[in-house]
């Protein structure tokens, strides 16, 4: 059996009931069991200003120390515009400072993006893995991770019913688990 493993989720949309924390649900309950998953909350983040570097708010350093206590990261997030959520771009940003203290560098990640619409957040998706090259965190390449029509796959309760989704997701989970252990190992 593989190492047990802390992966640390990073939801994208702050809505409760958004399809972004519903699909992520949905990942850790069809993940492998060496996998626990800490849902690390971003919508408390101050926006990211430089000048809070030399005394960072405590805001910034639980969510750092969460991160950094993590071996992987698993980021899933709506596509807004074309492009990455405000919060999500922010909570980048915060961990990725101070220059030379990031706490995503070398932490293995998976992307997975979602939309109501037929695109599945094509956009958000690789805007978000740009980011992620240049900070170091060796992603799942293959599958690419596209969930296009989110709307429809769950039901009024949060709960995943459709079937071939779930397949989907029990193999993109594995082969997160098998990226983690390549890169930790």
């Amino acid at each position: 059996m593989s190492n047990p493993r802390t992966v640390a989720v990073i939801v994208g949309s702050l809505r409760k009931a958004s399809f972004s924390r519903k699909l992520a649900k949905a990942i850790a309950a069809t993940a492998p069991a060496n996998l626990t998953f800490d849902f690390v909350d971003i919508g408390q983040l101050q926006h990211f200003n430089q000048d809070l570097e030399a005394t960072p708010t405590a805001e910034w350093t639980a969510f750092r120390d969460r991160v950094k206590a993590a071996d992987a990261v698993l980021f899933v997030t709506p596509e807004y515009n074309r492009g990455l959520p405000g919060v999500l771009k922010n909570a980048i940003d915060v961990g990725s400072r101070p220059y030379g203290s990031s706490v995503w560098n070398g932490k293995p990640a998976a992307v997975v993006s979602n939309s109501p619409g037929a695109i599945g957040g094509f956009g958000a998706y690789h805007q978000l893995r740009q980011s992620l090259v240049f900070l170091n965190m060796p992603t799942v390449n293959q599958p690419e991770t596209y969930i296009g029509n989110v709307a429809a796959l769950f039901d009024e309760t949060g709960e995943l019913v459709n079937e071939s989704t779930r397949e989907f997701l029990i193999a993109f989970g594995q082969t997160f688990a098998d990226g983690i252990e390549k890169h930790l190992s």
